[in-house]
């Protein structure tokens, strides 16, 4: 039996700190979720990408990262297809215990809106952090006659329907894009889909399609030498493409688009267990080499934690509710 001294002799005031750290660890966030032995198997991230585009290369070093801090291995796993959008009821069917996570594109949130799904972004999944965001360009073949945007528009206004532009889905950001400059000059297109990045730089690169939105996972492409990068949709020039202007400056103000993006895990996932997870990919986000990944594909780190993720997601919510019921695009 333990006994108790009593006088005991004084502690120093650094033993003091020491004891009550000790005795408060059990309301700790990160004592708590070690007690609990969680992760207690390799955690998959799911990606609604094919392999080898831009945001799944930076993901898997995102992944590999996170998975040092956790104690588990990271496990990505590709399921493209539907503008990104997959990962949305996957999530939702999963166990919400933090051993499958995914990646939120934009286009999640757009889908819901503009079609019938049995599954809701804003309450079927918990936010962990807002990781990035993309910038996106038009492309051609490096060998087009198109050295200029301007050029393009001149060629498709005369050949009605016979522009091939290519995008990563129906309803993506991209598609999107390309739609609101076109229909401003009354251009009528053929609109071809891609599953994700590879498939569609490789279409372009062959000269199966004339041109295509995408976004910076094109980078590669381009310094390759096999793309050609017209314009960015973005606020202000590209860094790493100095010489390449922004659909902005070149007369078309509406013409700004940026996506940003995050992981999430299935709703009902413990506090504790998001806390982790966030903490661990936060660090991860800012590692190095995840840093440098990113600017591989002219992304920087935009880190949003949980709860502001979650309201940023509300607040693009509303304005794309908005803009789909002017394209007459919501579903009823």
């Amino acid at each position: 039996m333990m006994s108790f001294r009593k006088n005991p002799t004084p502690i120093t005031r650094r033993q003091g700190l020491l004891l009550a750290m000790a005795l408060g660890m059990g309301s700790w966030p990160g004592w708590s979720q070690a007690s609990s032995g969680w992760p207690q198997k390799p955690i998959q991230l799911i990606v609604p990408w094919p392999a080898g585009g831009g945001t799944d290369l930076s993901i898997r070093v995102l992944a590999e990262e996170a998975g040092q801090r956790l104690g588990q291995t990271v496990v990505v796993i590709n399921r493209p297809g539907a503008a990104g959008t997959l990962v949305a009821p996957l999530l939702k069917a999963a166990a919400p215990d933090g051993h499958t996570i995914g990646q939120l594109p934009l286009p999640v949130l757009r889908h819901a809106l503009m079609h019938k799904v049995p599954w809701d972004p804003l309450t079927d999944l918990s936010p962990i952090l807002q990781v990035s965001g993309t910038t996106f360009g038009l492309l051609v073949p490096n060998n087009s006659p198109w050295q200029k945007v301007q050029d393009l528009l001149d060629w498709a206004r005369t050949r009605p329907g016979e522009l091939m532009m290519g995008s990563t889905g129906i309803g993506s950001t991209p598609h999107l894009a390309m739609e609101d400059l076109l229909s401003a000059h009354h251009i009528r297109y053929t609109h071809v889909p891609f599953k994700g990045t590879a498939d569609q730089m490789l279409a372009l690169a062959s000269g199966s399609i004339m041109a295509g939105m995408n976004s910076t996972g094109f980078a590669p492409w381009v310094e390759q030498g096999k793309l050609r990068l017209l314009a960015v949709f973005s606020d202000q020039r590209s860094a790493r493409w100095p010489q390449v202007p922004t659909m902005k400056e070149l007369g078309f103000p509406q013409a700004v688009f940026h996506s940003p993006w995050g992981l999430a895990a299935p709703a009902g996932t413990p506090p504790a267990v998001l806390a982790q997870l966030h903490d661990a990919f936060k660090a991860a986000l800012f590692s190095p080499r995840h840093l440098s990944e990113l600017q591989r594909y002219d992304q920087e780190a935009d880190y949003l934690d949980g709860p502001s993720y979650r309201q940023m997601l509300v607040q693009i919510s509303q304005r794309e509710r908005k803009l789909l019921q002017r394209m007459k695009l919501l579903a009823e």
